[in-house]
């Protein structure tokens, strides 16, 4: 639009005319006149319809929410004791001139400001997109990928973008969605990004991508989408995993910064918190450890489980963050039998591997570990996987012909976002969840989806 001022720049014309483009949040008729709360890409002002401009009073009086218009209008200071402090642009008002409707708007089929039940909320997506909480956990979800992205390149990472289409055996791991290749071919949706990272630590030693995974579960759950967008980084000449687990606090430690310059309202309207940061090293225990930790505190035996249960890894995260001032909790050296062929055991640890998980929250949200650099030595993980190295000699080229010693991470997005803004479900988190009863609407209208409510 054409001379266009963003409601974000109208203090830089106060006492002048602008043309804003913009959409009705909100009307309220107060006697003679009418005030819009008019929101953009930018934010949100107060617009009054005025007597004196009868024609601009005479459309105002048609808007209803969601109306998109074009705004002539005064920039106005407000008189001091109409300030609303609390309020972004509570300084200001714009005095509408003229007002052009771009597009009229059907009466929303909820409203806007009352609580919806999750399928509600997904049924009308496109509608409820609009609302403020869902718009709060996008631009928070943004922010968390501009982060990342600015973080990594600062550290010498490189971006790639992983292919989605993958080899029937994927990584031997997961279930996954298989279609027919090609006559008789099968191929997969990508799981993972892992085998194509691994490859590039030999062409960049360290890059980062971030891209949608599928992941063909059948689990309709809080915890669960088949669809998930994937934050996923690799890189090489390392000592061990310590040092990925390093990458991964200096991240997290950029991340919380950046949030609190970018995304303080937000935090505020979503009544959540930023993340719990020690001062020193992120609390850090072996599986082990941790195991041994949870029995002593709370009598529960889980010593010598190849995992942690999820009512575990809430414990650990409640224990960290009343007693060790983090909510990050690294737990490290799972077992052999636990982690993908790519995984390298600890030689001074039997039967363990030189991995981890980071925990936030009350779940896990990073898995990561130092991988197998030796060419003879993963063929021979594979194998005692029960994996066919001959399905996968695309993959080990790079590796007969010479890759460093490298590690990395999996982190997922939906599940950071929900676990940074509270949210109950990492359905909310997505903005178009994919799960086995949703594909936009649900599949079987008649179906109870009971742990989705």
């Amino acid at each position: 639009m054409k001379g266009r001022t963003l409601i974000a720049e109208l203090h830089e014309s106060i006492d002048k005319e602008v043309t804003v483009g913009a959409v009705v949040d909100v009307r309220r008729d107060h006697g003679k006149l009418v005030f819009l709360d008019l929101r953009d890409r930018t934010g949100v002002v107060q617009a009054v319809a005025l007597p004196n401009h009868a024609e601009a009073l005479a459309v105002a009086q048609e808007l209803r929410p969601e109306y998109v218009v074009r705004v002539e209008a005064k920039v106005n200071k407000r008189p001091e004791r109409m300030v609303k402090a609390d309020q972004p642009n509570g300084d200001i008002e714009l005095e509408i001139l003229s007002v052009t409707i771009l597009a009229r708007a059907s009466e929303l089929p909820f409203d806007k400001d009352t609580a919806l039940n999750i399928d509600t909320n997904f049924d009308y997506r496109p509608l409820t997109l609009r609302r403020d909480r869902e718009r709060a956990i996008f631009a928070v979800q943004a922010e968390i990928v501009h982060a990342y992205r600015e973080y990594l390149r600062g550290e010498g990472f490189s971006e790639f973008q992983a292919p989605k289409i993958v080899g029937d055996d994927a990584e031997g791991g997961a279930e996954v969605f298989r279609f027919e290749y090609f006559n008789d071919r099968m191929a997969s949706l990508a799981t993972s990004p892992q085998l194509y990272k691994q490859i590039l630590v030999g062409v960049y030693e360290r890059v980062f991508s971030t891209g949608t995974m599928f992941r063909a579960e059948r689990h309709s759950t809080s915890r669960h989408l088949n669809e998930l967008t994937m934050l996923d980084l690799e890189m090489g000449f390392i000592d061990d995993h310590r040092d990925v687990m390093a990458a991964m606090e200096g991240l997290m430690r950029y991340l919380n910064t950046h949030l609190q310059k970018t995304s303080a309202r937000e935090f505020a309207l979503m009544e959540a918190t930023l993340p719990l940061v020690p001062e020193g090293q992120f609390p850090t225990m072996t599986l082990k450890e941790a195991q041994e930790l949870i029995k002593k505190e709370t009598g529960a035996d889980k010593v010598g489980a190849p995992d942690l249960d999820p009512e575990d890894e809430r414990w650990l995260c409640s224990y960290a963050n009343e007693h060790l001032q983090s909510d990050y909790v690294f737990v490290t050296h799972y077992p052999t039998s636990k982690r993908p062929f790519y995984t390298m055991d600890d030689p001074e640890v039997p039967g363990m591997t030189k991995s981890f998980d980071l925990l936030f929250r009350g779940v896990e949200i990073v898995s990561g570990s130092q991988r197998i650099h030796d060419h003879d030595a993963l063929v021979q993980k594979m194998e005692s996987k029960g994996l066919d190295p001959a399905k996968f000699s695309f993959y080990l080229q790079a590796f007969k012909y010479g890759i460093p010693p490298h590690g990395g991470t999996g982190l997922g997005l939906e599940r950071l976002t929900q676990k940074m803004l509270g949210l109950e479900n990492v359905k909310e988190a997505s903005l178009f969840p994919r799960d086995m009863n949703r594909i936009d609407l649900l599949l079987a209208k008649d179906t109870a989806h009971t742990s989705d409510l």
